[in-house]
């Protein structure tokens, strides 16, 4: 007898995987169904018509949890079926309302994250994409707003089951209002709901927005509960500028194993000219995000504590667009039991959304974009320094604009200021 035929006799049989719990998200273009799956298993997808079906078969699998509670509404999926197929194999039925194009992948397992099988159900009629042309010579500063996270991806825990990838969204959507409330401005969503998107892909989708600012918004975790303060990030080609930046780099970066993201196709750019106009765009790019940056942790001081004074590089994947000035703002820590009760309340919240509204206009009030609604209304601006003995009347009446004028342009709500405070002087 052979080594292999011994070998064969007395392993004994091969534990059959299971299914051991089912989830569903919607997102705007498509449906993704995640089986958590007790070990890995091949599987094999095909589709069906008339009725549209789609058929999913998982090698050697048992069903050890219910499709019963999946939350169906608001999906193309009529009804979910199973049944054995061979005597080994899980056969899954999706009976769908319309023709969907499915994706599926599998996903190994990830610290504590089970191996999943992943299905997308993309919406067969393509969205028609509205061309961003300028109709008129004066268009809006458009911000996208990045939530981190969603769906599969819960990012950092806090007490009480607090989820970074709720808090980011709740933030997100006010500084959606708060943004789209100032004239000449205009925000935008990369994430709606709790869904999730792969890293790459948001920062296409701000590129696609013609965005003039990418903004992703975090709550992350450290190793020590002590840890706090918020902070703002820009990429950095060299490494990360502190062993924080180099944690919450790597934390953020792993998001794509856990939520699984899919091949970048990085097209057939000659290599020495794409790499010399990458490096060139980058640099600029850069610069513009290090100074937004500076803007918003500013007014982020005036609200919270901050993790550091100046805003710090990491080789955050979110912010690698080579041609839109993209930070990540860390809103604070979600592992420290006082700032999670904070990042909990809707009105601290608000607070942060408006603060970082403030440093957002307020930027690009002094370097308003050639053919904007702010170039037309608001012009060429100066800067002022806040020193000992200032006052907002005295500065208006040095430069000879309002005092309207000068919180409007600065996000000033009241008439507080601090010393070395810079303020954005409009035209008179």
């Amino acid at each position: 007898m052979s080594l292999i035929a011994i070998i064969l006799l007395t392993a004994g049989p091969v534990q059959a995987a299971e299914v051991q719990g089912v989830r569903l998200w919607r997102a705007p273009d498509h449906t993704r169904l995640v089986f958590d799956l007790s070990g890995p298993a091949e599987h094999k997808l095909f589709t069906l018509s008339d009725p549209h079906r789609v058929v999913i078969d998982v090698s050697d699998t048992r069903l050890a949890a219910a499709f019963g509670e999946l939350e169906l509404e608001n999906t193309p999926i009529e009804q979910v079926r199973h049944a054995q197929h061979n005597k080994k194999d899980l056969r899954v039925v999706l009976d769908l309302k319309q023709e969907t194009k499915p994706r599926s992948f599998a996903l190994r397992r990830l610290e504590e994250k089970p191996d999943r099988l992943v299905i997308d159900l993309y919406d067969h009629a393509e969205q028609e994409e509205k061309s961003l042309l300028e109709v008129s010579r004066e268009r809006d500063v458009v911000i996208a707003i990045d939530a981190g996270h969603g769906g599969e991806d819960p990012g950092a825990s806090g007490p009480g089951g607090l989820r970074e990838k709720d808090v980011v969204l709740a933030i997100s959507r006010q500084l959606h209002k708060a943004i789209d409330s100032r004239p000449g401005f205009t925000a935008k969503l990369v994430r709606t709901g709790d869904y999730y998107i792969p890293l790459r892909e948001r920062v296409n989708r701000g590129r696609k927005m013609r965005a003039d600012l990418f903004v992703s918004i975090h709550a992350d975790a450290f190793t020590r509960k002590d840890a706090r303060g918020a902070g703002v990030y820009a990429v950095s080609s060299r490494g990360a500028t502190s062993e924080t930046a180099r944690f919450l780099a790597q934390r953020e970066n792993e998001s794509d194993l856990i939520g699984g993201a899919g091949s970048l196709n990085l097209g057939d750019k000659d290599d020495t000219l794409a790499g010399v106009l990458l490096d060139l765009s980058m640099t600029a790019t850069m610069n513009a995000s290090l100074d937004v940056g500076a803007s918003v942790l500013s007014q982020l001081g005036q609200v919270t504590h901050l993790h550091k004074k100046q805003v710090e590089q990491a080789n955050f994947s979110v912010l690698r667009s080579p041609d839109v000035p993209s930070i990540l703002v860390e809103t604070g820590f979600i592992t420290n039991p006082h700032e999670a009760r904070r990042l909990r309340d809707p009105s601290f919240q608000r607070k942060l959304a408006q603060k970082l509204s403030a440093g957002i206009v307020a930027h690009f009030s002094s370097r308003p974009p050639a053919g904007s609604w702010l170039a037309a209304n608001i012009g060429p601006q100066r800067q002022h320094t806040i020193a000992r003995g200032d006052t907002l009347s005295a500065i208006a009446l040095r430069y000879n604009v309002s005092v309207a004028a000068l919180k409007r342009v600065n996000g000033i709500r009241n008439s507080v200021i601090r010393v070395g405070q810079t303020l954005t002087i409009p035209s008179g």
